[in-house]
């Protein structure tokens, strides 16, 4: 239980795919201009990651090292096609936000590399741990971006046409932060921050262990 939790908070923390591994971010980048966009593109992202790699995991024994990359592929295909046809029957509004970025999918660097580094080779409750966390860590990662573009980018967050939050009406939203090179200065500060915050629990721990 020790090491399912372990793998789980790796992909949150210390292996986040956007904030350490940097990887999957032109989807992130694109799609985090509004909040609901954000939150279900990480949804699908979680679905996915997590369904490939119990599968891989499960068959492993009988994927042949040769042909393992195209198999991967074609076990991340069929379910981003489900995503794919769910989003479009039940929510269509952000189904045609997204556009492109949900079949674009098959090809996040993060999925096929958890699926070839970690459930290829590990039991399927590892390979679940591994991708919820992984998952989980895109999630957070994409909405808290999203957040802050969207809030200081337009002055307010929508979900479903509903006002969240507002800010007072004598702000002037910079649009800057709705374009790609607001996306990259905001995501910056986010690695910087999560950085910062890793390296002071690292010196905290170090500190209480010399204590000791």
């Amino acid at each position: 239980m020790n090491e399912w939790i372990r793998t789980f908070r790796q992909g949150i923390g210390i292996e986040n795919p956007l904030t350490v591994l940097m990887i999957g971010l032109c989807a992130t980048l694109a799609v985090s201009t509004q909040v609901q966009n954000a939150a279900f593109m990480g949804l699908a992202v979680v679905f996915v990651v997590t369904m490939s790699n119990i599968l891989v995991s499960v068959f492993r024994n009988a994927i042949p090292s040769e042909v393992r990359i195209p198999i991967f592929i074609v076990v991340i295909a069929s379910f981003v096609t489900i995503v794919d046809l769910v989003m479009k029957a039940f929510v269509p509004g952000i189904y045609q936000v997204l556009g492109i970025w949900i079949p674009l999918i098959v090809v996040n660097c993060m999925i096929l590399g958890r699926a070839e580094a970690f459930a290829y080779h590990n039991k399927p409750l590892l390979a679940i741990a591994d991708g919820l966390g992984m998952g989980i860590g895109f999630w957070l990662v994409m909405v808290v971006l999203a957040t802050i573009r969207e809030l200081f980018g337009t002055g307010a967050i929508v979900w479903f046409e509903t006002t969240l939050v507002r800010l007072p009406a004598g702000y002037a939203p910079p649009s800057v932060l709705l374009l790609f090179p607001g996306a990259f200065l905001v995501f910056g500060f986010m690695i910087a921050g999560t950085r910062w915050l890793g390296e002071r629990s690292a010196a905290r721990a170090e500190a209480r262990a010399c204590r000791r």
